[in-house]
């Protein structure tokens, strides 16, 4: 057997198998809200930014607009967004958050908190971890 080709030594399958399982554990919490995580991710982008292209909002969540516009579509139809063609140039689709988008921010305060309660890494763990998949998110 070529060791290369053992799963065990593949840095790709735990990185593969601990965002399946993050995401796993993020539905039970999301749920009550009607978001899966895509729609969470994207709308921690809202929260911050109020109003994004659908360009920049790929390129913050490593999408692309094939998977981005189906779910913002939906996205709109629960009233959370508006989807609006650039005044400037309307080849470009903007993003905008509504009251009802704002209004789930509350809604989803403590998420954050309760997955760190299940995610059981020591704090600077976690900080290393994060630092270290971003430089290789900066890196691919």
């Amino acid at each position: 057997m070529n060791e290369k080709l053992k799963l065990e030594n593949q840095l790709c399958f735990p990185l593969y198998a601990c965002a399946k399982e993050v995401v796993r554990r993020y539905a039970p919490l999301l749920e009550p809200l009607g978001l899966t995580y895509t729609q969470y991710i994207a709308m921690m982008v809202l929260w911050e930014h109020k109003s994004v292209t659908v360009k920049e909002l790929g390129k913050k969540l490593y999408l692309d607009s094939g998977t981005l516009t189906p779910m913002l579509k939906k996205m709109e139809k629960a009233g959370w967004l508006v989807r609006e063609r650039s005044k400037s140039d309307e080849r470009v689709v903007v993003v905008t958050i509504t009251s009802a988008g704002e209004q789930l921010q509350e809604k989803a305060a403590d998420i954050p908190i309760r997955m760190s309660q299940c995610i059981k890494l020591e704090s600077d763990n976690a900080m290393r971890l994060y630092s270290l998949l971003n430089e290789l998110l900066k890196k691919m």
